[in-house]
């Protein structure tokens, strides 16, 4: 059984999707971008400061499933350039104990949902 999960302090899916799945004690988030839930707007001035809403949004998406960064077992990011691959991972880094971080893979694309430079997924057990 899986229980959907949502919350209006992250952005509204905007497609036939939500903003995470809970089954079997298993978190599956939705990719998120740096778009501000109250007001929808893309938070695009810097890197750091994209890839800061990118993590507030996936914050909130595990604390409505009751949960934090530390039941985070697995990170996916996308990014649009590699060379700020550093800032990213500053700002990432700053949310997890590097001792006991998820695993994670880093992959740069082509092109991600409105042009953003960052889109970060993760998987969380409780």
């Amino acid at each position: 059984m899986k229980k959907i999960i949502q919350t209006p302090h992250a952005p509204a899916p905007i497609g036939p999707y939500n903003q995470a799945v809970l089954t079997n004690g298993m978190l599956f988030t939705s990719g998120q971008i740096a778009l501000h839930p109250e007001t929808g707007d893309l938070i695009m001035g810097s890197i750091e400061e994209e890839t800061k809403q990118v993590m507030e949004n996936l914050k909130a998406v595990l604390e409505a499933a009751e949960m934090s960064f530390e039941n985070v077992i697995k990170s996916s990011i996308f990014i649009s350039d590699m060379n700020n691959f550093g800032k990213i991972n500053e700002v990432y880094g700053s949310y997890f104990d590097e001792a006991t971080a998820p695993a994670r893979e880093t992959v740069e694309v082509a092109k991600l949902p409105k042009y953003v430079n960052v889109e970060i997924s993760m998987i969380a057990v409780k």
